[in-house]
C-alpha cells in the first residue's frame, strides 16, 4: 500500500492476482497495461515485458527492480506523475485526533509537493491498518528535511518498493 491511499493520493486499482502463468501468457498490449498499473514508466513496463516468460516470481521481481534502478530522471518523473494525487482518508484511522491528523497530513502533502514538485510516495506493505497514519506522518515529516537530490533517490526507492508489492500481488494467485 502506498501513501497515496493514506491521505496523499489514491492507490492504483487493486488487480486480482492472476498468477505468473497467466501473466506470462498475456498479449504484449495487455502485459504493458498490467505493468503500467504497477509503475507508470513506459520504459520500465517495456523492459519488464521484454523478458517474459519468467520462470518464477523472484525472476520477475529481480527484473522489475533492475528496470527501476535504471530509470532516467525523466522516466522517474513519468512514473511519479502517474501516482494519483487525490486525497483519501486513511484506512483504519479512527478515534480522537484523527481529524487533526488528517488535516496535518494534507498540509504536509501540500508542502512536500511544493518543495519537491512530485507526489509523496511511501511503501506501507507490512504495516497494520492502525499503524498507517503514524507511518505516513512520520515518513513525510522526516523526508521534508531531505535535500531535493536525496529525496529523489528516496522517492525512487519507494516507487520501486511499491511496484514490487503490486507485482507480487499480481502474480500471487492463479495458475
Amino acid at each position: 500500500m502506498s501513501a497515496r491511499a493514506l491521505g496523499g493520493a489514491l492507490p492504483h486499482p487493486r488487480r486480482e492476482g492472476i498468477g505468473l502463468g497467466r501473466f506470462n501468457a498475456l498479449t504484449r498490449d495487455d502485459t504493458l497495461a498490467v505493468l503500467l498499473s504497477c509503475c507508470g514508466s513506459r520504459r520500465w513496463a517495456e523492459r519488464v515485458a521484454a523478458h517474459r516468460p519468467y520462470p518464477d516470481p523472484d525472476s520477475l521481481l529481480a527484473a522489475a527492480d533492475e528496470a527501476c534502478y535504471d530509470l532516467t530522471p525523466g522516466e522517474l518523473d513519468e512514473a511519479l506523475a502517474e501516482e494519483s494525487l487525490s486525497p483519501q482518508p486513511l484506512v483504519g484511522a479512527r478515534g480522537p485526533g484523527t481529524l487533526a491528523a488528517h488535516t496535518a497530513l494534507r498540509a504536509a502533502h501540500a508542502e512536500y509537493e511544493r518543495r519537491f514538485r512530485h507526489v509523496f510516495v511511501i511503501c506501507l506493505d507490512g504495516y497494520r491498518d492502525e499503524e498507517l497514519l503514524d507511518q505516513v506522518l512520520s515518513g513525510i515529516r522526516t523526508r521534508l528535511g531531505n535535500e531535493p537530490d536525496e529525496e529523489r533517490a528516496v522517492a525512487a526507492d519507494e516507487l520501486r518498493r511499491l511496484a514490487r508489492g503490486r507485482l507480487t500481488r499480481l502474480v500471487s494467485s492463479g495458475p
